[in-house]
């Protein structure tokens, strides 16, 4: 009987902490989801179908890829560039261990520093300004400003002209980097839309074809003798105009007319008179592998003569016997002074035309082919100064060049150049019987063989020059041996 009370009270006890659990559960577990209702389609309410997820996601992917090349390509507040020209000469003719009458060594195999350029430039639309420092060590180590401009340019997305003659004037740095240098195969458009630059300050002559062109694009060494003799290291201080529509190029400039390489008054104006200069021509792609550009440039202007101070009476004593006596009066001479000159200026100009060619070769690259002339009277002012009042006539000057170069893949380019250059067409010479026209014009032959790649280049150039600096056994002028072979380095960034 003891036992049945005892199962009993445990069986109550269990079914009491049953019933306690089961309503503890019931009232705190959460309420259930009533049944989602679904659509006509049987998709869920509010979510999109598989084809409209799909579309959403292309978008936002090719919205993100756009972005993101976006701020890839986008330029830099201030884009920074430069290059770096070191030349090793290794053979020079004409060199000689020894120092000129002022005191110039007259040694030409050495390692020079040719020009190391650092450019910083910033483009904010209708406004583009430049800064170009060089630094070389051509006669001694220099450092200066040589290109510095403010400009205004329309349309205000245009890129900046960088070769303003080119089809494509807005030919970004280093196109020739060890890809094709012109895009001759590209067949570039040509727009509809005018575009004109307005540019102040430290600038490139825009003359003909070769002034204007960039160091590191062109496949020899240094410009023509033409081009460094009339336009000694191209840039000069000044206002441009330069523009083009369709196929038509345009340029017209007021400048100091003293460019920095100037051997009387560098980059300063010693009169009030200023140069005019321009250039017009064009430049198209004829067809899908062929791009021609040319065009005619003119400059009108006022070169200066400096004027001399006044001398005084000078005594000169010439000891003939050296005894360290005066004996007689025939030693002493009375050298007159002379009064003042008054400095004077002179007419110069000059005229020229110029041609390209690029013509894309299969399999190799890209064939170019040019030629330029120039005629010009009193304008020499890097090689034989030009001074019509002391030579009491004018002086006419006379050049041109030839030139070809082919690219041999993308990683190699040689090239050919012949220049002529005459700085006085009329030079004339005495001998002993009669006076003579006399041939003062030098040429020079130019081989050029380089290897290329992305950011960088090592060209090898052998001259052939020939003049009438030399003198021969009878005293008339004959060539002076001035052949050279030279290395440079490049590397741009």
């Amino acid at each position: 009987m003891g036992l049945v009370p005892a199962i009993a009270r445990k069986s109550s006890h269990a079914v009491v902490a049953l019933c306690g659990s089961l309503w503890s559960s019931s009232a705190f577990a959460e309420p259930a989801a009533p049944p989602a209702a679904t659509g006509a389609n049987g998709d869920a309410p509010g979510m999109p179908s598989p084809e409209t997820s799909r579309e959403d996601l292309e978008a936002r992917v090719a919205r993100l890829e756009r972005e993101a090349a976006a701020r890839r390509d986008a330029p830099l507040p201030v884009v920074v560039s430069g290059y770096v020209h070191t030349d090793w000469v290794l053979f020079r003719q004409s060199s000689q261990d020894e120092v000129t009458q002022d005191g110039q060594p007259l040694n030409e195999k050495r390692f020079l520093l040719r020009r190391a350029r650092l450019r910083a430039e910033r483009d904010y639309g209708h406004f583009h300004g430049a800064f170009e420092i060089d630094a070389n060590t051509i006669n001694e180590l220099q450092l200066r400003p040589i290109n510095a401009e403010a400009s205004f340019k329309w349309p205000a997305e245009r890129p900046y002209p960088r070769a303003p003659w080119a089809v494509d004037p807005s030919r970004q740095p280093g196109r020739n980097d060890g890809t094709s240098s012109s895009g001759a195969t590209n067949g570039a458009p040509q727009t509809d839309t005018p575009w004109f630059v307005v540019t102040a300050g430290l600038f490139r002559t825009p003359f003909g074809f070769e002034v204007p062109e960039s160091e590191r694009e062109r496949p020899w060494l240094e410009r023509s003798t033409m081009s460094a003799a009339l336009f000694p290291q191209s840039f000069d201080l000044g206002l441009r105009f330069l523009g083009g529509y369709r196929f038509v190029r345009y340029a017209f400039a007021i400048m100091n007319g003293a460019p920095i390489g100037e051997r009387t008054f560098p980059g300063r104006d010693p009169n009030e008179s200023k140069d005019l200069i321009f250039r017009i021509g064009g430049a198209s792609a004829l067809t899908e592998g062929i791009q021609l550009e040319g065009g005619l440039s003119g400059l009108s202007g006022r070169g200066f003569h400096r004027g001399l101070p006044a001398t005084k009476d000078v005594l000169q004593w010439q000891d003939s016997n050296a005894d360290g006596v005066v004996d007689n009066t025939t030693e002493l001479q009375v050298i007159p002074g002379s009064p003042a000159t008054p400095s004077a200026s002179f007419k110069r100009f000059a005229v020229g035309a110029d041609l390209r060619a690029t013509i894309a070769i299969p399999t190799l690259g890209d064939l170019h082919l040019r030629a330029e002339v120039v005629r010009g009277s009193n304008l020499d002012r890097g090689l034989y100064v030009s001074d019509p009042v002391v030579a009491s006539r004018d002086l006419r000057q006379l050049g041109y060049y030839l030139g070809a170069s082919q690219e041999i893949t993308r990683w190699a380019l040689v090239g050919v150049r012949y220049d002529r250059y005459d700085p006085d067409s009329d030079a004339r010479e005495q001998e002993p019987f009669a006076l003579v026209p006399r041939d003062v014009s030098m040429s020079t032959w130019s081989f050029s063989a380089a290897g290329r790649m992305r950011y960088g280049r090592l060209v090898a150039q052998y001259d052939h020059r020939q003049n009438a600096l030399g003198r021969d056994a009878s005293g008339r002028p004959t060539t002076l041996a001035d052949d050279s072979f030279t290395l440079r380095a490049e590397v741009r960034f």
